[in-house]
């Protein structure tokens, strides 16, 4: 499988926290799937840290790098072509973070890891964590 993991699962996962199910650890760490991270994750990171609303060990720009190569987890840059399909999509989620990862995972073909109930309304594969 092709993943792409949302802002909060990458967090959940590399801080070991209880709200994520096994079964999206099992299937993080299975290594035939590849596993992503849009770098839409790490600047939604960054502004919620320099927010005061995301506390992290380190400055954003040290610990999430370190964290997603330690768990082999591989870069998504945002291309134009990304960029071009939010046109299409319907306006759902009003997230733009979250806008664009939709966007990413529909021209990549990638299945989203979340537990967002605004995601699951748009037409994008979308990993259950049933």
């Amino acid at each position: 499988m092709k993943l792409l993991l949302d802002s909060h699962i990458f967090l959940w996962f590399i801080s070991s926290d209880r709200r994520l199910s096994n079964r999206f650890i099992e299937i993080i760490r299975n290594a035939n799937n590849d596993v992503y991270l849009s770098t839409i994750s790490i600047w939604k990171a960054t502004v919620k840290y320099q927010l005061g609303k995301l506390p992290l060990p380190q400055s954003p720009e040290i610990y999430l790098p370190i964290q997603r190569e330690r768990h082999l987890i591989t870069s998504l840059p945002l291309r134009e072509d990304s960029v071009v399909q939010l046109s299409k999509l319907p306006n759902i989620h009003r997230d733009p973070f979250d806008r664009m990862l939709i966007c990413q995972a529909l021209q990549h073909d990638l299945t989203i890891v979340t537990v967002d109930d605004a995601i699951r309304a748009y037409p994008v594969k979308i990993l259950n964590d049933t």
